[in-house]
């Protein structure tokens, strides 16, 4: 059976599918002085210096934006943002959305690790403008001048638009099915694609989540470190805070990974807050809190956490909890979720006043497609994190061979309909008929199509959504089907030498099937003159032979940061297997030898 309903109306007070931009001045008009975003700057002051801008200036600087927009581009022109993240970021969005300008929240060139996006990002999009600020222009002009990209009409500078430009627009009406930004995936190729997301795909998501996570505090607060060019991070800290006129601390991610305590820090002492981020990120500060250090620290407001990475570990939602709990985290407050970019973000979160609920289940009978509860003490099992159930939307389980809704407690893939899900690709008619093309046979109650085949497997068991993994990253050896992450948990458990949550397990082709390869980065804590690398391979075959009985084909220690990651954290299995085909991995045995 699907999960979720097709709700025609989500705002208790009309709205409808007006796009979210238009409310901007509604706020400015209602409460003018009222603090709609708060940027925390941390490269001028470590402890943290706090710029606001109320609803009024936030209209204002997003009309002005608009004007010096539709100066160079036209509507349904793109315009590249290629700007740190800062209040000039998040105005250049809503000006864009006010000036129908499409935007492609990208990121300034001199963010090290995605070269090769932003170059295929840019060229697929073909901006008419660059927006930027005048200290990342050096980075912009090199850009242009190494890449081979069609330079743009005109550079925009954000921080330097005249603020009195907003009194030369007046504001034109917007069709909700026009394309408010490109939404690029975190592919591996040099042309990812981008997903057109609408101005009614951004506010029925931005209300569907509101919706599922169920704020009944008159001024909930949401705090984010989210980059802003990435789904979660956008609609968290731009789309969310339109809706009814709330308050967004944000920061940017540089700010989070070089001390993550300052997330928990932005939070701790606020009333109502939500914030969200990925598995990684509560793995990453738990790792770092100390038990000894919490007094000054108040999570006891933490409404929501939202953990929106899949699969979403167990260990991971202990880990957080445990290390905090003393700080006043309720272990209610971790919501797991499920989401993708083709979505706008949001599918669904476990956002009930309840603990997150674990599924323990029987390995084989998993990977065989079907939810078997394991008894007490059992070997071989997995266990699952339920996602919860989606607002405002069709979840179904479906065969993807025969477009058939599978029943409850059968794995399939994931396909998603409802109002949040983008039109299609930019400007890729065939791949956008694949992905959000899918029609059920025998749909029963159910829309026959379009659906969005996700590319996830999951699966519904008591009435809940737990996501098993991805379609394509599926390893098959001797006809049995195994899902990477339970591989990568083994080995990163099978010796202290391996850095936990950098692991890629992968298949490559072989004679007669195909072969198991695993990649796993060498932990920092483990000194390289202790470290031995037989010892470490033997126990990683060991472990992977007894838990999952399969062969290991070749076993790599890499050195740290070498594994490939997407932009939202996650391990990017199929380019790192593609680097590993190449021999462009940096190995540890490599070091070793270097070192002599």
């Amino acid at each position: 059976m699907a999960l979720g309903s097709l709700l025609t109306e989500l705002s208790p007070d009309g709205e409808g599918r007006r796009p979210l931009i238009e409310l901007v001045g509604r706020w400015a008009a209602e409460k003018p002085d009222a603090p709609a975003f708060t940027f925390v700057d941390y490269s001028t002051d470590p402890a943290g210096e706090h710029v606001t801008l109320s609803w009024a200036e936030t209209d204002r600087r997003a009309r002005a934006t608009a004007a010096a927009l539709r100066r160079i581009a036209a509507p349904g022109e793109r315009a590249a943002l290629l700007l740190p993240q800062r209040h000039e970021y998040m105005m250049t969005m809503l000006g864009a959305m006010y000036a129908r300008v499409i935007a492609v929240p990208l990121f300034s060139p001199d963010l090290p690790g995605y070269a090769e996006r932003l170059i295929g990002a840019y060229t697929d999009s073909e901006p008419a403008v660059i927006v930027t600020t005048r200290a990342s222009q050096p980075h912009v002009e090199k850009f242009l001048a190494d890449q081979d990209v069609t330079p743009p009409r005109e550079i925009l500078y954000a921080d330097e638009i005249d603020l009195d430009l907003a009194g030369a627009w007046s504001g034109e009406p917007i069709d909700p099915d026009e394309v408010a930004y490109l939404q690029y995936t975190s592919g591996s190729t040099r042309r990812p694609a981008g997903v057109q997301i609408t101005h009614a795909n951004v506010a029925a998501n931005a209300r569907q989540l509101w919706a599922g996570w169920a704020p009944d505090h008159p001024r909930p607060e949401l705090v984010s470190w989210l980059p802003l060019f990435h789904d979660m991070g956008l609609i968290a800290a731009m789309a969310l805070p339109m809706v009814k006129g709330d308050h967004v601390v944000y920061t940017d991610p540089v700010a989070f990974l070089m001390n993550p305590m300052r997330w928990l820090e932005l939070i701790s002492g606020r009333e109502w807050v939500y914030t969200a981020g990925p598995n990684f990120a509560y793995e990453y500060v738990a790792s770092l809190a100390d038990p000894d250090k919490l007094e000054d620290l108040d999570l006891s407001g933490l409404v929501t956490c939202l953990n929106g990475a899949e699969p979403i570990r167990p260990s991971t939602l202990e880990t957080f909890h445990r290390a905090f709990e003393g700080a006043g985290l309720r272990r209610s407050a971790q919501a797991p979720g499920y989401g993708l970019a083709e979505a706008t973000v949001f599918v669904c979160a476990a956002a009930d006043a309840a603990p997150p609920k674990i599924v323990t289940v029987e390995r084989d009978r998993l990977a065989a497609g079907q939810v078997v509860v394991a008894p007490a003490g059992a070997e071989r099992t997995t266990s699952l994190v339920a996602c919860g159930r989606p607002v405002g939307q069709y979840v179904a389980i479906v065969d993807p061979d025969t477009r058939v809704e599978r029943p409850d407690g059968r794995v399939g893939e994931i396909w998603v309909h409802g109002p949040n899900v983008a039109p299609g690709y930019w400007r890729n008619s065939e791949r956008s008929q694949e992905t959000f093309g899918g029609t059920l046979r025998d749909p029963g109650d159910l829309p026959e199509g379009p659906w969005l085949r996700t590319g996830d497997y999951g699966v519904v068991h008591e009435g809940e959504l737990y996501v098993t993994g991805r379609i394509k990253d599926l390893i098959i050896v001797d006809g049995r089907n195994h899902y990477p992450q339970d591989i990568e948990l083994t080995v990163q458990e099978a010796h202290p030498a391996i850095r936990p949550d950098h692991v890629a397990a992968f298949a490559v082709d072989g004679e007669e099937t195909e072969r198991l390869v695993v990649i796993a980065e060498r932990n920092r804590r483990v000194p390289l003159r202790q470290l031995d690398l037989d010892e470490v391979a033997a126990a990683v075959r060991g472990a992977v032979n007894i838990e999952h009985e399969m062969a290991l084909h070749e076993f790599v220690l890499v050195e740290p940061g070498v594994v490939s990651r997407t932009t939202s954290g996650k391990v990017a299995r199929a380019a790192t297997r593609q680097r590993y085909l190449e021999g462009a991995l940096q190995t540890t045995a490599e070091r070793l030898a270097a070192q002599g």
